[in-house]
């Protein structure tokens, strides 16, 4: 008999509170999907303090979910809201952000991560980080176990584009919980620094920041890490290339000349670095207009798939600008997320790469 999503709420509702109610009727489960016979689910609490008393409740609700007929295995982590406070000094004590990297030639790729994907650009502004968010929830909707890390240091916008609050805990001041939204496990260097303050680091910062992400964060058991590069070809890729092996790299472009001129760029860079380039996809392809439906070429049109062609690099797809994307990215609830065209588009887009054993 296959566990229901319904029954596990159920036994969840079981659950009460200190002040009435229970995790279902507060709406703190989040992120709850099955597969198989494992069940996982993130518990979000009100605030850091509150999460730090919660683990016998955590430990209830995975007994809970077993009890489940169907479920042999459950899988329930902690998280807290903050609601834009700031969080209890005890919550990362002695937690630095930055810094030298440490360990040498050591890699610093996460144990349980299967898969590594690199979504890189030759120039900001192309909509990459858009790219990842949503092809992160969309694999999310499929069944697959997603992170995403956010390594634009000097530019974070995953927290927003994801709708993630607070500040992930670190009770022993070593290794990092990272938040989950859409069902998709999320690091990022924007949700441990003040948003309002420019990172000013060196290189060896970046390196040292994209090493603790790395390894200092509970990323679990996830079938594909989708790593949002920075723009351009400096110090975070050639670390990532060179310490954490990824799997593959997608390059996304406008199909603009002056684009295109930077992805080739990037291209050369993981061909120098041995990182196999597993895909291009064009994006701001075409704008529809919503009042009279012509369709116009704002950026040129097909210029990456030409590219694709000449290189004999698989053209993994084309995405319009969309006003409701940017809304959606804007209000932290990817399109992706939800079932309309462009919903359906990133879809198609992530299975793609699962057909094609790249998550």
């Amino acid at each position: 008999m296959a566990a229901t999503r319904d029954a596990i709420l159920d036994e969840l509702r079981k659950l009460e509170l200190p002040g009435g109610g229970n995790l279902v009727s507060r709406d703190m489960v989040r992120a709850l999907s099955i597969e198989g016979d494992t069940a996982r689910f993130v518990i979000e609490a009100p605030s850091p303090a509150e999460a730090q008393q919660m683990e016998p409740l955590r430990a209830a609700a995975e007994r809970a979910a077993l009890s489940v007929p169907g479920v042999a295995r459950a899988s329930v982590a902690l998280t807290a809201h903050d609601g834009g406070k700031q969080a209890p000094a005890k919550e990362a004590p002695s937690l630095k952000i930055g810094g030298h990297p440490k360990g040498g030639d050591e890699p610093v790729r996460p144990a349980g991560v299967r898969s590594i994907l690199a979504v890189a650009s030759g120039k900001g502004g192309v909509g990459k980080s858009t790219v990842s968010s949503n092809l992160a929830v969309a694999l999310a909707k499929q069944g697959r176990r997603v992170g995403l890390l956010d390594a634009d240091i000097h530019g974070p916008s995953q927290p927003r584009m994801m709708g993630a609050t607070g500040r992930p805990a670190s009770p022993d001041g070593k290794i990092i919980e990272p938040l989950h939204a859409h069902g998709v496990t999320l690091m990022s260097i924007g949700l441990m620094l003040d948003p309002d303050k420019a990172v000013v680091w060196r290189g060896p910062m970046l390196m040292g920041a994209l090493q603790q992400m790395m390894t200092q964060v509970n990323w679990g058991e996830l079938d594909v890490l989708i790593v949002d590069l920075p723009p351009g070809t400096g110090d975070v890729q050639l670390t990532l290339c060179q310490k954490s092996a990824p799997t593959g790299a997608l390059v996304v472009s406008t199909p603009q000349d002056v684009a295109l001129l930077d992805a080739r760029k990037a291209m050369d860079m993981f061909n120098t670095l041995k990182t196999p380039v597993l895909g291009l996809i064009e994006n701001m392809s075409t704008f529809h207009c919503p009042e009279c439906g012509h369709e116009a070429h704002i950026f040129g049109h097909g210029g990456v798939q030409a590219e694709s062609e000449k290189l004999g690099i698989p053209f993994l797809g084309a995405l319009p600008i969309d006003l409701d994307t940017r809304l959606a990215g804007d209000s932290g609830t990817p399109i992706a997320a939800g079932d309309s065209p462009m919903a359906q588009a990133y879809a198609q887009l992530a299975d793609r790469l699962v057909q094609g054993g790249m998550a």
